[in-house]
């Protein structure tokens, strides 16, 4: 079985903190997600990868065995089946991962979609944690899936559908994976089912590049009576080609020909609403910065919007006619004979 350098697969030092973890895992599995490389198997194989890594380095008590145990897990291993007689602390893995879980909005097959050299070493660790507290009410588990949304979208709000892949609890059973003496002829004794759903999610205006969306109850059923998890979704913007987002500010340019820069007058600039109208004062420099307030991005539950940030971008005139060269030669002149006067 192969030694898997989680740390290097998260791209991570090996003293990284939570936070620096949780970032890495998370940028990771947006561009690797399969909802984002539909068809791409070793995209796939990378999110699972990716997955697992964070499965032991975001545990303080699994990152702290594989840090001491690492490559040297086969002899762990075998110190660890010469001092039970059986072995079996390491065969209740694949129970734990019976019925699916699922992490970064993806849900894993009933068989454990982690590697050999993870079950190995944890196998053991999470067998005697689920035989804890597999009588204990237990909520469900929190899924995270990625979504990317418009500058616009952002802007005004939108309503979006998803196809999520969830487990719900076993109507026969009702989650406990038993039934009489044996297990649950319906679930097999996952206490779960699989099923397509769709949602229907309502984004609110305001929403960031991090912003995380709760829909409450939708996650992983709960065990024993326990209530459901929820999801999250992390929310990404798209770039936009006229708008940069900063804070609640927006910032764009506008361009104004020459004559209006020099002279004075009016200018369009567009907005995520209405294009509104932006007078220029005569002799207005090259990227000065006007602040249109409140057209800016909402606040997220209210509390007003910011403001645009529109800078000049002065746009040279091009096929001058001979009448235009000679009026712009005259303007020369006279400027130079203002300075040396």
């Amino acid at each position: 079985m192969e030694f898997k350098d989680y740390y290097k697969i998260l791209g991570v030092p090996r003293d990284a903190d939570e936070k620096t973890i949780k970032s890495a895992y998370r940028k990771l599995a947006r561009k690797y997600h399969p909802d984002v490389n539909k068809g791409d198997a070793s995209a796939e194989e990378r999110f699972k990868e990716i997955n697992e890594a964070y499965q032991v380095l975001s545990d303080p008590e699994k990152r702290a065995k594989y840090d001491r145990f690492g490559a040297d897990w086969e002899r762990y291993q075998q110190a660890e089946t010469a001092g039970t007689g059986t072995g079996s602390g390491w065969t209740d893995f694949s129970d734990w991962f019976t019925g699916g879980r699922w992490s970064g909005g993806t849900r894993q097959s009933s068989e454990s979609p982690f590697s050999d050299f993870f079950e190995t070493l944890f196998g053991d660790t999470i067998g005697r944690a689920r035989s804890r507290v597999r009588q204990q009410p237990q909520r469900g588990q929190d899924y995270e899936y990625p979504i990317t949304i418009s500058l616009r979208d952002a802007y005004h709000g939108t309503t979006r559908r998803f196809e999520v892949q969830i487990q719900e609890r076993c109507p026969t059973c009702g989650g406990t994976g038993l039934n009489g003496q044996g297990f649950c002829p319906t679930c097999g004794g996952s206490g779960t089912l699989s099923r397509t759903k769709t949602l229907e999610v309502k984004i609110p205006a305001g929403v960031r590049d991090g912003s995380r969306i709760r829909v409450a109850g939708q996650g992983g059923p709960g065990v024993n009576g326990g209530p459901n998890g929820d999801i999250y979704l992390l929310v990404s913007l798209a770039p936009h080609p006229r708008f940069q987002v900063d804070g609640l500010n927006l910032r764009t340019e506008v361009e104004v020909p020459l004559y209006t820069a020099i002279l004075g007058g009016e200018v369009m600039v567009p907005t995520l609403d209405n294009p509104v109208v932006l007078t220029i004062p005569p002799e207005t420099q090259n990227g000065r910065v006007f602040r249109l307030r409140g057209k800016g991005m909402p606040a997220l539950k209210g509390g007003g919007k910011g403001d645009l940030l529109a800078r000049v971008k002065v746009v040279l005139p091009t096929g001058l006619s001979d009448e235009e060269r000679a009026l712009f030669e005259r303007l020369r002149d006279a400027r130079k004979a203002r300075v040396h006067a």
